[in-house]
C-alpha cells in the first residue's frame, strides 16, 4: 500500500508509490477477492432477492464494503440470517443467470499463470460460488465461507470450518501470508486485488495492491487503481 500522491498512468488507470512497468515474473502469487472484483455481483445480495430482502441486505453489504461497518463478521452473520428459507435451487439460479466474470478476469488470470504465478481466491462470500469460479478459471487456492443448507434450504447460518468461522479481512490477510509461506516466497512477491474495505488487510500485506472499480477508501490506498476498463488493465503496468 502507498501514501504517496497518485498519478494517472493512462485514462482510468491510477498508480502510486512505484514507477511502471513492473515485471509480472517478479511475482509468485496473485490473490483476488471475488464479489465485485472477479465477478460482477455481490452474491449475498442476489440470494437475498429470492427472499424479497435484497434492498435490506444490499444496504448492509454496501456499508461494510465502504468500511462504515467495522465488524465484518457481524455484518455477514446479519445478512446470512436474512437468507433463511431461501431454497438451494436459487443459488444455482444466481450462478447460471446472474453471475458473470468481470471483463478481463480470464485474460489476467491466464497471463499470471503463464508467467508462473499461483492464484488465490479469498472471499467473504460462499463456497457454492467460489468453488465454481475456481473451476472456471483454474485457480489454485480458495478460502471462503460455507452456507448451512438443510432439507434443500438455507438455515440462515454459516458452517464453521477447521481454520475458523468466517473469512473476513483478517483471514484474507492470514491466508495470503500462509500461501506465500507455502510457496516459499516473501509477501513482497504477492499481488492482492480487491474492491472493498475487507480487502485492505491483505492488500496492505502484499507487495503490490490493486483496487478494481473500488470503494473510495480502497482506491485511496492502493498502488494501482483500475477505474475504467477490465481487470486485464493491470497488465499495462505489470508487464507479462
Amino acid at each position: 500500500m502507498s501514501t504517496q500522491d497518485p498519478r494517472t498512468f493512462s485514462p482510468g488507470l491510477v498508480v502510486r508509490g512505484f514507477t511502471p512497468p513492473l515485471s509480472l515474473r517478479d511475482f509468485g502469487l496473485i490473490a483476488f477477492d471475488m464479489d465485485s472484483t472477479l465477478i460482477n455481483i455481490e452474491c449475498v445480495d442476489e440470494i437475498a432477492d429470492a427472499a424479497g430482502r435484497k434492498a435490506e441486505v444490499a444496504a448492509i453489504t454496501e456499508a461494510a464494503m465502504r468500511g462504515e461497518i467495522a465488524d465484518f463478521k457481524d455484518s455477514l452473520r446479519r445478512r446470512v440470517a436474512l437468507l433463511k428459507g431461501v431454497q438451494e435451487e436459487h443459488l444455482h439460479h444466481v450462478f447460471t443467470q446472474r453471475l458473470q466474470l468481470n471483463p478481463g478476469a480470464t485474460a489476467l488470470v491466464d497471463a499470471c499463470k503463464a508467467a508462473g504465478l499461483k492464484t488465490l481466491l479469498v472471499s467473504g462470500g460462499f463456497t457454492f460460488f467460489t468453488d465454481r469460479v475456481r473451476d472456471r478459471l483454474g485457480i489454485d487456492f480458495v478460502r471462503s465461507n460455507v452456507l448451512e443448507i438443510q432439507d434443500g434450504g438455507l438455515t440462515g447460518r454459516l458452517v464453521d470450518q477447521d481454520w475458523g468461522d468466517i473469512c473476513d479481512g483478517a483471514e484474507k490477510r492470514r491466508m495470503l501470508l500462509a500461501t506465500c509461506e507455502q510457496l516459499g516466497i516473501p509477501p513482497s512477491r504477492a499481488i492482492a486485488v480487491g474492491d472493498g474495505a475487507n480487502d485492505l488487510p491483505m492488500m496492505g500485506a502484499a507487495g503490490l495492491s490493486v483496487a478494481y472499480h473500488a470503494k473510495p477508501k480502497v482506491r485511496e490506498q492502493a498502488m494501482v487503481s483500475i477505474e475504467q476498463g477490465g481487470l486485464d488493465r493491470l497488465l499495462e503496468v505489470v508487464r507479462p
